[in-house]
């Protein structure tokens, strides 16, 4: 038998309960996070983020490798997760360079945990 979800007596720690009210994000803020969890919500993306938070700054090529995707299909979510806020991009001549930003690591570390062999 499973337990309802709810409580079955209404009662309120009023003064708890208005201190995190107060405290919550507006609705910007949340809008924002969930924006970039969302980018993180599918597995090429987050291959092509756990590639970089590996070897930091790649172009397309290289991620397309390393994924083993089609160059086409990691641009497209690079530009993603860019959109997101989750990575970064310079142009370095006729290459397109790609790298996590400080938001990006923090969200694939969480979701992410580093493999061993980036721990060494």
């Amino acid at each position: 038998m499973t337990l309802p979800d709810v409580c079955d007596l209404l009662c309120l720690d009023l003064p708890k309960a208005e201190a995190v009210r107060r405290a919550r994000p507006d609705s910007a803020a949340l809008a924002a996070a969930a924006g970039r969890a969302r980018a993180l919500g599918d597995p090429t993306r987050l291959l092509v983020a756990a590639a970089l938070r590996e070897g930091g700054e790649l172009c397309v090529c290289d991620l397309a490798w390393v994924c083993e995707r089609s160059d086409k299909l990691v641009s497209h979510h690079a530009r993603a997760l860019r959109a997101a806020g989750l990575v970064r991009s310079r142009r370095d001549g006729k290459m397109v360079m790609y790298s996590l930003s400080d938001v990006g690591r923090e969200l694939v570390d969480t979701v992410l945990p580093p493999t061993a062999a980036a721990r060494a």
